[in-house]
């Protein structure tokens, strides 16, 4: 079977995901609520989300070069397990201390899952399909993020303490779903694309080659931008008197609005390209995300989230296509590895940092520091490459034609 001649697999990573992602999504802003209630402050906040980012840093290549070397499928359900696991242990856990290493193993269990199911969109995907594909893989993330919020802030109330603890217990039981459509998602003729022994590409190799650092940079500023938007918006929201559920409300229009994104990518691409689309839509993101801080109207304030969350829907798929068309053929996982170990620095030093600076400068001043890192961004993606490795001329260091995985179907 050719790459991509069947979709059912990519149909049922879709749908897994969105129960993961959503898990995780409607776990952070009630943990945000959860450490309020139990006295946390701006920086408090801030650390807590930060560890969700902390465990993956030293986890993630070592788990992209076994991927390069075997299957991709068993991370699943242990990322599921993990995921499901952290976010009901955090409703019980009644210290803040407990709270962030809880946290810490929801994001070790996001991370499992990530680079087993991208690893998965990468080796059974045409390289003229990964664009197309990865974007409809990142929709089961923005499916996620858009029950996630709102059913995070449904079922926070006024008694923060028992009502956070209580989303959080179904945020774990809803997280689990997802194992119910982890069947068949790898194809048996998969294996055949592994790295042979002594094959190992280095790490310094990997992030020389043109596009890979780029699309790290692009990745992990569109991630910094959305998750400082989940978690301290429900902060931001506090300061303005907005309720929670409103505020769950605005996190899911923005991620109904990556959807919207990421259903029209392929038109985009093709009016675009690759390169011009990643530059434009960081540098508007860049705007709109400065534009949070200032003190609007709830309906100007969603106005302004449903238009940066179509910008950000094309940053994550397109640095994914990046990253993967731009790696040595055998070490494409550990590339896509490298991607995410980048990301989640950024979502470790991201809340943090947001912490202190809001500590300083009030709670709207990460925002604006978003808005400057997205814009450093939009600069960087015009380094991004236009089109696959194998379309693009020999004779530059990191553009020759590389042999996608031999797989035979």
């Amino acid at each position: 079977m050719a790459p991509g001649g069947n979709r059912g697999w990519l149909l049922r990573l879709v749908i897994a995901f969105g129960f993961a992602q959503g898990a995780v999504s409607m776990a952070r802003p009630a943990v945000s609520y959860r450490a309020l209630a139990l006295g946390a402050d701006e920086r408090a906040v801030g650390v807590i989300a930060g560890v969700y980012a902390l465990l993956p840093l030293f986890v993630a290549v070592p788990l992209g070069r076994r991927t390069d070397r075997g299957r991709c499928a068993p991370l699943l359900p242990a990322g599921v397990v993990l995921i499901s696991g952290g976010c009901a242990l955090s409703g019980i856990a009644g210290s803040l201390g407990t709270m962030a290493l809880w946290s810490g193993v929801m994001g070790l269990g996001h991370l499992c899952f990530v680079i087993g199911a991208q690893s998965l969109v990468a080796r059974q995907s045409a390289p003229h399909e990964q664009d197309r594909n990865f974007g409809h893989f990142a929709i089961g993330a923005s499916l996620g993020q858009l029950a996630g919020p709102v059913a995070a802030g449904a079922l926070i109330g006024a008694d923060m303490a028992r009502t956070s603890a209580f989303a959080l217990l179904a945020a774990g039981a809803g997280g689990a779903l997802a194992l119910t459509s982890l069947w068949r998602t790898e194809l048996p003729a998969v294996p055949a694309s592994r790295t042979a022994p002594g094959a190992r590409v280095p790490v310094r190799g990997i992030l020389r080659a043109r596009g890979v650092p780029a699309g790290i940079l692009v990745s992990l500023a569109v991630l910094s931008a959305t998750d400082i938007l989940t978690a301290y918006l429900p902060v931001l929201g506090e300061h303005r008197g907005i309720d929670p559920a409103v505020v769950g409300l605005l996190l899911s229009l923005r991620a109904a609005a990556t959807i919207a994104c990421r259903l029209v990518l392929t038109p985009l691409l093709r009016l675009l390209g690759r390169t011009a689309l990643l530059t434009v839509t960081c540098l508007l993101a860049a705007l709109l995300c400065a534009g949070v801080a200032v003190p609007v109207p709830v309906w100007a304030l969603a106005l302004v989230l449903a238009a940066l969350g179509f910008c950000l829907g094309v940053g994550q798929p397109l640095s994914m296509t990046t990253v993967v068309q731009a790696a040595p053929a055998g070490a494409r996982s550990t590339a896509l590895a490298l991607r995410l170990t980048g990301n989640r620095l950024g979502q470790a030093a991201a809340p943090a940092g947001a912490g202190l600076i809001a500590g300083v400068a009030g709670v709207a001043a990460p925002f604006v520091t978003l808005g400057a890192l997205l814009l450093l961004s939009s600069g960087v993606a015009l380094s991004t490459p236009s089109g696959p490795a194998e379309d693009r001329p020999p004779g530059r260091k990191g553009s020759r034609a590389r042999p996608r995985c031999r797989t035979t179907r």
